[in-house]
């Protein structure tokens, strides 16, 4: 059993928590939700940290990113413990953010996470350095990228280039873009697809560098041949959702069907 202010919440009872946050998901209760979760008489009925994420979740995707950022730290003054989700999505807020105050809450919980031993996932990284560029730490956002296990992915290898361009490592730059032109001779090697956002970033800093313009030209053109330059914007590379990926939680993800149905949500949130 588990006490509240007022009452005490059975095992039972408190289950219903994530069942009742999913509900306002569908309802787009994110308001009345963000309430009822900070409702001190209420403590010990969202016992989990899955209701925090979906809610989280909830205002992510609608852009209320001030208050995902008051449930994240209600659910730490609760002392709930955070999932790999939980970070990802803390993470993520303070992104979107992108304020001083948002960077210093996401570099405390990182270290507070690291302190315990929590394995934070490659993806909350990414967020993490992509606030510090954007806040212009860029010695913070080296340090976090170095600490990433396994940088092998598409959004890893953008920042990488992010960071070069602006730590004016761009004789290394060059040599990062040549070598995934020549490693790539394999077809069933995965090669990294390039931003043109960022590229347009290298060539802009490039600009005084005639000498290094021609070698970055030379290996654009290349990469353009090998059909490594996307249009997509690292914006959309880091909240982007894997298809094989399925969360808990509907991840920075906006769902308009039901799961089990396949039908509309107005249409199905009775039979769900």
């Amino acid at each position: 059993m588990y006490h509240s202010e007022n009452r005490n919440f059975t095992v039972g009872e408190y289950k219903f928590g994530p069942v009742f946050m999913r509900l306002c998901y569908e309802l787009h209760l994110e308001d009345s939700a963000v309430e009822l979760i900070k409702d001190k008489h209420l403590r010990g009925f969202f016992l989990d940290s899955t209701s925090f994420n979906i809610l989280m979740d909830m205002l992510f995707t609608k852009g209320k990113y001030e208050s995902a950022l008051e449930v994240l730290i209600e659910m730490k003054n609760q002392d709930v413990k955070f999932t790999k989700d939980t970070y990802i999505l803390a993470f993520a807020v303070c992104y979107r953010l992108n304020s001083p105050e948002s960077f210093k809450i996401c570099t405390t919980l990182r270290e507070e996470a690291l302190i315990k031993g929590d394995i934070l996932p490659r993806r909350a990284s990414c967020f993490a350095v992509a606030l510090a560029l954007n806040q212009n730490q860029v010695e913070k956002a080296m340090s976090i990228f170095s600490q990433i296990m396994n940088p092998e992915s598409v959004t890893c290898a953008n920042l990488n280039i992010l960071i070069h361009v602006r730590s004016n490592m761009l004789e290394n730059l060059i040599k990062i873009l040549q070598d995934n032109i020549d490693r790539n001779v394999s077809l069933f090697v995965k090669r990294h697809m390039f931003s043109e956002e960022v590229l347009a970033k290298v060539r802009e800093k490039l600009k005084d560098s005639p000498t290094l313009r021609a070698k970055f030209d030379e290996v654009y053109g290349k990469l353009h041949i090998n059909g490594q330059v996307t249009i997509c914007p690292l914006d959309a590379m880091l909240c982007h959702v894997p298809r094989d990926k399925k969360p808990n939680t509907l991840l920075l993800k906006k769902r308009t069907v039901s799961q089990r149905t396949l039908q509309p949500l107005s249409q199905s949130l009775l039979t769900e």
